[in-house]
Formats: C-alpha cells, sequence, structure tokens
C-alpha cells in the first residue's frame, strides 16, 4: 500500500524504519518543524525528519496541518492511508479523510488506559505491571479512535521510560507493520474503546522532576524512573538542585527521620527518609558535574547522616 508517515521522536522513527523495510511503499513523511537543541541552539532536525532525508523521500515540516495548502499537498501522493507515530498535532475531520483508508495511529499504552501525550512515564508512575502498543483508527477525539490491533509489552521493575520506549517503540513498529499486511487483504474488525476506564496522561512539564520526599520510597522510585531521560528528577539541598538518576532502591526500612533526612551515606548509597519508607539513591549528579556512582559522589560532595534536603514549598 501507499503509506504517508506521520511522526517526530524516535519512538516514531522506529515505525518509520520498519515500514521502510516492509513491502509498504513510503510515498512521504510529515513531521515537526526543525527546533532550536544543545548549547548552541542550533536548528535540528528531528530524528523522523533525519531519516526521511537519508532516504530521499518527500518531507513536509508544517508549522500547521489544518491549512488547504497541506491537504493538497498530502493528497498529491494520493495515499492509500497514513501511519500515524507519535506526531505532535491534532489533525482535523478534512486531513483526516484525505487518504483513502483513513488515519491509524500506533499509540504506546492499552486503549483507553492513558491516552493523551505522556502514556509511557504515566504507566510507570502509576506502578502499572504491564502497557503496550494499540493501532487505533484515528477519529476527531484525543486518542478515542477504535482499535485494530494491540499487543502488551510488560513494565520491568527497573525500567524507566527511557527502556520502556525502547521496548514499545519495537513492538509497535512490528505490529503497524503486521495490521497493514492484514488491511491489504481485506478490511479488519475496528473494536470500539468506550469511556469505561479511560485515563488521561497529561503533558510532562520540568516542573515535575522536584522530589517531595513528603511522598512514599515507592511513588518517588517511580517518579525517577518515569521522568528519565527527561525532565529528570532533582533534590534540591541549600537551593543547589541535585540530580537524582536511576536505578534507585526501596530499602524496606521505615522511615526513621522526617522527610528529606539523609540516615544513612556510604559507597552502598545515599539512604533518604520518605513519607513512608526509604528510598536509597545509588547516582547523583552535582550542577555542571557529571553524574557519578554514591561512593565517588560522596568524596567530593560530603552528605552526613543527619543533612537534610529541601521540601518543595520551604524557603531554601
Amino acid at each position: 500500500m501507499r503509506v504517508a508517515f506521520m511522526g517526530t521522536p524516535d519512538l516514531a522513527a522506529t515505525s518509520l524504519r520498519a515500514l521502510l523495510a516492509s513491502r509498504h511503499q513510503v510515498v512521504c513523511v510529515v513531521s515537526q518543524p526543525d527546533r532550536p537543541a544543545g548549547r548552541g541552539n542550533a536548528l535540528r532536525s528531528p530524528p523522523v525528519a533525519e531519516l526521511a532525508k537519508a532516504h530521499g523521500l518527500p518531507l513536509a515540516q508544517p508549522d500547521r496541518v489544518g491549512t488547504l495548502e497541506f491537504r493538497q499537498w498530502l493528497a498529491g501522493f494520493e495515499p492509500d492511508l497514513a501511519a500515524v507515530a507519535a506526531y505532535g498535532h491534532l489533525l482535523g475531520p478534512k486531513l483526516l479523510a484525505v487518504p483513502r483508508l483513513g488515519c491509524l495511529n500506533v499509540h504506546a499504552s492499552l486503549l483507553p488506559r492513558w491516552r493523551g501525550a505522556s502514556p509511557v512515564q504515566a504507566a510507570i508512575l502509576a506502578g502499572d505491571a504491564e502497557t503496550g502498543v494499540c493501532i487505533m483508527r484515528m477519529d476527531e477525539g484525543l486518542d478515542t479512535g477504535p482499535v485494530l490491533a494491540r499487543r502488551v509489552v510488560a513494565i520491568g521493575e527497573q525500567d524507566t521510560a527511557e527502556t520502556l520506549m525502547g521496548s514499545l517503540a519495537e513492538a509497535g513498529a512490528r505490529l503497524l507493520v503486521e495490521t497493514l499486511d492484514r488491511l491489504e487483504d481485506g478490511p479488519l474488525e475496528a473494536v470500539p474503546q468506550g469511556d469505561a476506564g479511560s485515563t488521561y496522561a497529561p503533558l510532562i512539564h520540568k516542573s515535575a522532576g522536584e522530589l517531595d520526599w513528603r511522598a512514599s520510597a515507592v511513588e518517588l522510585s517511580r517518579r525517577v524512573r518515569a521522568l528519565h531521560p527527561w525532565p529528570g528528577t532533582r533534590a534540591r539541598r541549600e537551593g543547589a538542585a541535585i540530580k537524582v538518576l536511576p536505578p534507585v532502591e526501596v530499602t524496606g526500612a521505615p522511615a526513621s527521620a522526617p522527610p528529606g533526612t539523609v540516615t544513612a551515606a556510604g559507597p552502598a548509597g545515599v539512604d533518604v527518609a520518605c513519607g513512608e519508607g526509604t528510598l536509597r539513591l545509588l547516582r547523583l549528579q552535582a550542577p555542571g558535574r557529571s553524574a557519578m556512582d554514591a561512593g565517588p559522589f560522596l568524596a567530593g560532595h560530603p552528605l552526613s547522616v543527619g543533612a537534610r534536603f529541601d521540601l518543595p514549598g520551604e524557603p531554601s
């Protein structure tokens, strides 16, 4: 089939690679515009755009997709369908109607659980044991269309958003190609989602990375994993932000001091009392420095027992 592909980050690029290796023809690619990135703020193309350029594919990076001009550009390729993966724009009804067979979305959750912008992070934050990918026929709602195929992916105890996204990207890419293969043979049953049990995963903001030690150690462990690598999690001490990187450990020891208090510090890690339980920090990063294991970090940044991290909302 003739496929228009729409996507932006690495997760989407994995699906595009799978399509390029399949029997289907990618006739054009649509991605977000180049954005400033890095210390020099030089313009950088998103991964999907870079991959399209590398394969010499027709590429559009519009600021808006609701224009007649863009619909005419897309229609000129006569796509049988559009495959959409983490593109970053809502598609209006006129655009959804351009491909002959409509638009399919690769969504990184088991819909209707975790509709929205951050389903991978939300699944880890909630302590879900599993998540997955769905191939959904897109409609005008936010991730509300009927589902053509789904595949379950287990969430490991030490999975971060980065590692889980990698697993979901591979599963979604395979499922997309399988679904297109089946769709080429005839119509597929599209199962309506319904709204029962639906949940919403809002966009993650940088402020979500501030660790509040009044939460439980289990919740904070999930937060460290869910927000890695972006925006990352931070523990503040006397106003300075120290990055906390995975892995972290819930020790099982009851909190023996006020939340945010260091109860042990050594090569094995930095133990911090939480609202419930104790969290052991194994990798930390001081401002302007490289990430280090606990032992080397403590050699240059002593944290003695009884030291206390700031609590959000407290004066520094």
